[in-house]
């Protein structure tokens, strides 16, 4: 493609006028694009409500089920059932202490995670950006 064709609007999406594929710059992206495996699932756990709000009070603390569950005004059994969906996701871990099970996200990668999205929406706010 051209570095000269502009863009053209179609509906709000702005499109190429012309398709034109780079062939080089497609075989350089494959193998990244190619190892994104499970990067999908990854934010389809994190996509629902309740488990992002999970997610995000985790980032501020080590919690334990019934107290995520007073957190969001939800049954032990349904703070359970998300908290499973995000240990399977290798996003949180617990830990037993005598009657109690607590809960902590899984490491540094995942609290940055959602660092980085929340301070993503709060600039999309202050840009007067869409509420997602």
């Amino acid at each position: 493609m051209s570095k000269a064709a502009q863009p053209m609007e179609k509906g709000d999406q702005p499109v190429c006028e012309v398709f034109g594929v780079n062939p080089a710059t497609v075989e350089r992206l494959r193998p990244a694009v190619a190892g994104t495996r499970g990067l999908a699932d990854l934010f389809k756990a994190l996509a629902d409500d309740t488990r992002a709000k999970i997610a995000w009070a985790l980032s501020q603390e080590e919690l334990c089920v019934c107290d995520i569950a007073g957190l969001l005004g939800v049954s032990v059994a349904t703070a359970s059932h998300h908290l499973r969906v995000l240990r399977q996701m290798g996003l949180v871990r617990y830990r037993r202490a005598g009657k109690f099970v607590y809960y902590a996200l899984d490491d540094d990668h995942v609290v940055r995670l959602l660092e980085n999205a929340m301070e993503h929406l709060r600039e999309g706010d202050r840009r007067g950006g869409p509420a997602l």
